[in-house]
C-alpha cells in the first residue's frame, strides 16, 4: 500500500489563477478528502476531464487537477468525451468513473440533451458520482431566507431531486446498467420509498404530467439495483441500519464527509452497527471494490 506523503495535505495545485468556482470544488473539495483514503484507491473517483483540465499521477495513491483554459464555469461534459464516445479519463488514464457537482445553472441530468453522458458511463461500466450543489436560483430563495440553503438541508433537498428526477424520467429503463452513488444514505429518498412508489403510480393513472412517464419498475426498484449510497455526513446507526434494511447490504459504503464534517467517533458508530461481519466488510470495503473495480 502505497503511502502519503507528509505534506499531502499542504499542496495546492499548481496554477497561478484561481479556479473557477466549480473546478474549485472539484478539485479542492473533492480530492482533499479522498486523499487520506488512498486504502481503498477512492481518489480514482476524481474523474471529470473537461476542456484544458488534466489529470495527472503526482503519487501512486495521489491524482492533482489541473486547469488550462475553461470556456465555461462548470466542467464541461460534451469536451470528456472521445470521437467514439468513451470518457477519455477512463479509456486513457484509467480513473474509475465521473463527479458531477449536480444540476448546471437549473439544468438537471435528466434533460435528454445529457444522456450521452450515461450511454458513455454505461458503455465503459464506470460509475457517475452526483454530488451535492446548492439548491438552483429557481428553489433556493425560501431556504436562504431561512439560512437552510447549505449542507444542513438544501444540499440534500437539490441532489434528492436530482435524482428522483433521474429516476421518474425513464433514465434507467433506456441504461439499465448504469450505476449512480449519491451520498448521505442517499439524501432521504430511502426514507421515501413507500410514498413515492405509491404516488408515482397514482400521477402516471391520472396522466396528471406528461414528464411523469409510466416506468418498467417502481421507482424503489431502480434506488436497490442502480443506485449506490455512501454513509457520509450521516453517522447515525439508526439512520444507515435503515438503509442497509430497505436497499440492501451491496448497496451502502462508508464514507466521511471530511474535512467538512470530521467525526472520528463515527467510525466508532459504524463497527457497532447491528450487522454481521460479513456485511459490515462490504460496507467497508468490499461495496466499494466492486462498483469502483478496484
Amino acid at each position: 500500500m502505497a503511502s502519503i506523503p507528509d505534506d499531502a495535505m499542504r499542496r495546492t495545485p499548481p496554477d497561478e489563477a484561481p479556479l473557477p468556482h466549480t473546478i474549485t470544488r472539484v478539485v479542492y473539495r473533492h480530492t482533499l478528502p479522498l486523499r487520506i483514503m488512498h486504502w481503498i484507491n477512492a481518489i480514482c473517483l476524481l474523474i471529470l476531464l473537461g476542456s484544458g483540465l488534466q489529470i495527472f499521477n503526482a503519487h501512486p495513491a495521489l491524482y492533482w487537477g489541473q486547469r488550462s483554459t475553461f470556456e465555461h464555469p462548470w466542467l464541461s461534459l460534451g469536451a470528456i468525451q472521445t470521437h467514439d464516445g468513451k470518457l477519455r479519463g477512463v479509456t486513457q488514464l484509467g480513473l474509475k468513473g465521473a463527479i458531477i457537482n449536480s444540476h448546471t445553472h437549473g439544468e438537471y441530468l435528466d434533460q435528454p440533451k445529457f444522456w450521452e453522458i450515461f450511454a458513455a458511463a454505461e458503455s465503459l461500466g464506470v460509475p457517475l458520482y452526483l454530488h451535492p450543489n446548492t439548491p438552483s436560483r429557481q428553489m433556493i430563495q425560501p431556504f436562504l431566507e431561512a439560512g437552510l440553503d447549505g449542507a444542513i438541508f438544501g444540499f440534500a433537498a437539490e441532489t434528492g431531486l436530482h435524482l428522483l428526477r433521474i429516476i421518474t424520467a425513464g433514465v434507467f429503463d433506456r441504461f439499465p446498467r448504469l450505476q449512480i452513488v449519491v451520498g448521505h444514505l442517499g439524501e432521504a429518498l430511502p426514507f421515501w420509498l413507500f410514498r413515492i412508489d405509491f404516488m408515482h403510480r397514482r400521477a402516471v393513472a391520472a396522466n396528471r404530467y406528461a414528464a411523469l412517464r409510466k416506468l418498467n419498475r417502481a421507482p424503489s426498484d431502480y434506488l436497490r439495483e442502480n443506485v449506490y449510497v455512501t454513509t457520509s455526513g450521516m453517522a447515525w446507526a439508526p439512520a444507515i441500519e435503515f438503509v442497509l434494511s430497505v436497499l440492501g447490504a451491496d448497496r451502502v459504503m462508508y464514507a466521511m464527509d471530511y474535512p467538512y464534517q470530521f467525526v472520528p467517533e463515527e467510525v466508532a458508530v459504524t463497527d457497532g452497527l447491528k450487522i454481521g461481519a460479513a456485511d459490515l466488510r462490504k460496507l467497508y470495503q468490499t461495496n466499494a471494490e466492486r462498483v469502483f473495480k478496484l
